[in-house]
C-alpha cells in the first residue's frame, strides 16, 4: 500500500508540472508574437583587397628595400591620426613620421636609406603607442615593448650562415635583493656539446633598457657569432644583466640603485654564472663593459676588484652626475627624465568636422639617465668622492700591471661626451692609461653595436 500510495502521488505532481510548463510556453508563444521582426544584421563594409567583409587586406608591414629605405604600414581603418616612432633612425621627426592612409585602410610612410643595423619603432594611433600587430620581432626596453625591424647590410650585424651560438633567458634568485631577477646569457657555437670552459664577459645596458635589450636591438649574439666565425674574436660566455633595481631611490645612477646593482651582481650574477656555466673565473679571462647608465656600473663593479678584471669597457659613459661644474654645458650632465607623452585629446564633439591632432608619441628610448643631483635619494658619487673611495684600487701600481685593456668610446655627439672626457681625465691622474675613441653619432644602438664590434676582439687575445 505504501509503494502505491507514492506512486499515485508522483504522478499528481507530474500533471502539475506539466501543466505549468503548458502555461509558460503559451505566454511566451503570445509575446514572441506582439514583437516586431528585428531587420537583418548589416553586412560589415567591404575592404578593398581584403579576402572576405571585415578582413584586413594583404600587405607587408615592415618592407627593408635594397637601397635600406624602410616602408612600414599598418591597418587602422577608423584611425583619425596615425604617426611612425622610432628613435634611432636617423632625422626621425614626428613630421616625417606622418603616416598616409590608403583607401583600404592601411597607413603607410617610407623612410630612409637608414644605415645597416636593428632599429625599434611602434605606431602612434589616435593617440596611443602601439606595436606592429603584423611582426612578432620584439624588443624590451625598460618600460616598454617595441616592434623591431632589421635592415642587412653590415657584415657584423647580419643574420649569416655561419656557426650559431645561442642566447638563453635565465630567471635567479637575487638574495642580495629578495626577489626573482632575469638576465640573458649568450654561448658561443659548440658549447652545447660539452667540454671545455670558456672566458667570460659581462655586458651591461643603459637606463632606458633591460636585460634583453643587448641581445635584440643589439644584436649581441649575432655579432659574436660572426666575429668568432670570422676568427676575429675568441669564442666566450656573455653575460647581460638586467641593470635596473626594484628598491632603489632616487636616480638611477644615484648612490642606492648603484649600490644595489653592485650587490645583486657580485653576490648572485658571478656566483650563479660561475656555477652553472663552463666559465673561467681567473682574472686573465673575465672581461666587463657597458654602456651608458651600464658604463658607470662597470666602473662602480670593477675599479674597487680590479683584481677581477682584465678588461673593462665603458660605453658613451663615464663618472655620470659625477662632475657637477659641468652642468649646463649641454653635454655632460645627465639630463632631466624624459616627459612622458601627452594624454591622447579628448574628442571633439559630433558637430566638429574633425577631431583634434593626437599627441605626439613618446621617442624611442636612447639609455640616457635621469639626473642623479637633486633627485630623491642619495645622489651619485662626486668625482672627488668617488676617487677617496677607491683610492686603494686607484693607486695600485700592481693591479695595474694585469690590467690589460681599460678602453672608451663616445660620439662627437653624445650628451655624455664631457663626461666620458672629464672620467678619463680623472683616471689618467691616478696612472691609468686608457684607451678613447671618439666616433662620430650621438647616444645611440647605431653606436653601442659599433662599439662592441670593436671592443670584444680584443679581450682574451693574450696568451
Amino acid at each position: 500500500m505504501t509503494s502505491g500510495r507514492a506512486v499515485f502521488l508522483d504522478s499528481r505532481r507530474s500533471v502539475g508540472i506539466v501543466g505549468v510548463c503548458l502555461v509558460a510556453v503559451l505566454a511566451s508563444a503570445t509575446l514572441l508574437a506582439q514583437e516586431p521582426p528585428r531587420p537583418a544584421a548589416a553586412p560589415a563594409p567591404a575592404v578593398p583587397g581584403a579576402q572576405g567583409p571585415g578582413q584586413a587586406p594583404q600587405f607587408t608591414p615592415a618592407d627593408v628595400a635594397a637601397d635600406r629605405r624602410i616602408t612600414f604600414r599598418v591597418f587602422a581603418p577608423r584611425a583619425q591620426a596615425v604617426r611612425l616612432a622610432a628613435g634611432d633612425i636617423p632625422g626621425m621627426t614626428p613630421a616625417i613620421g606622418a603616416m598616409t592612409k590608403a583607401e583600404n585602410g592601411v597607413w603607410e610612410v617610407t623612410v630612409g636609406p637608414v644605415p645597416p643595423g636593428a632599429y625599434r619603432y611602434n605606431f602612434n594611433i589616435d593617440g596611443v603607442a602601439t606595436i606592429d600587430p603584423r611582426r612578432s620581432a620584439i624588443s624590451e626596453s625598460n618600460a616598454n615593448v617595441w616592434s623591431l625591424v632589421v635592415v642587412p647590410g653590415n657584415d657584423l650585424f647580419d643574420t649569416k650562415n655561419v656557426p650559431r651560438g645561442a642566447v638563453a633567458a635565465v630567471t635567479y634568485w637575487s638574495s642580495a635583493l629578495g626577489t626573482f631577477r632575469r638576465m640573458h646569457v649568450y654561448t658561443p657555437p659548440g658549447y652545447e656539446l660539452g667540454g671545455g670552459k670558456y672566458p667570460v664577459f659581462y655586458l651591461l645596458h643603459g637606463a632606458g633598457d633591460c636585460d634583453d635589450s643587448w641581445s635584440s636591438v643589439g644584436r649581441a649574439g649575432f655579432i659574436l657569432d660572426n666575429l668568432i666565425a670570422a676568427g676575429k674574436a675568441k669564442p666566450m660566455v656573455v653575460v647581460m644583466p638586467a641593470g635596473h633595481t626594484p628598491r632603489a631611490t632616487g636616480s638611477v645612477v644615484g648612490t642606492s640603485a648603484t649600490q644595489d646593482f653592485v650587490g645583486d651582481f657580485t653576490r648572485d650574477v658571478m656566483p650563479y654564472v660561475e656555477s652553472h656555466y663552463r666559465v673561467r673565473t681567473e682574472r686573465a679571462n673575465t672581461a666587463i663593459a657597458g654602456l651608458s647608465m651600464g658604463g658607470q656600473q662597470t666602473l662602480a663593479v670593477a675599479i674597487p676588484r680590479l683584481g677581477r678584471f682584465a678588461y673593462i669597457g665603458v660605453y658613451s659613459s663615464g663618472l655620470i652626475s659625477a662632475f657637477p661644474e659641468l652642468s649646463g654645458r649641454g653635454r655632460g650632465a645627465a639630463p632631466a627624465p624624459p616627459a612622458a607623452p601627452a594624454a591622447a585629446p579628448t574628442p571633439a564633439p559630433a558637430a566638429a568636422p574633425a577631431a583634434a591632432p593626437p599627441a605626439a608619441p613618446a621617442a624611442a628610448p636612447a639609455a640616457a639617465p635621469p639626473s642623479g643631483r637633486g633627485a630623491q635619494g642619495p645622489p651619485a658619487q662626486t668625482a672627488a668622492e668617488w676617487e677617496k673611495a677607491n683610492a686603494a684600487t686607484l693607486d695600485d701600481a700592481k693591479l695595474k700591471k694585469d690590467l690589460k685593456l681599460l678602453w672608451f668610446a663616445t660620439g662627437k655627439d653624445d650628451f655624455l661626451l664631457t663626461t666620458t672626457k672629464a672620467t678619463l681625465e680623472v683616471l689618467k691622474k691616478h696612472g691609468f692609461e686608457p684607451v678613447y675613441r671618439e666616433t662620430a653619432g650621438g647616444h645611440t644602438w647605431m653606436n653601442w653595436r659599433d662599439y662592441l664590434v670593436e671592443f670584444a676582439p680584443q679581450l682574451f687575445q693574450g696568451k
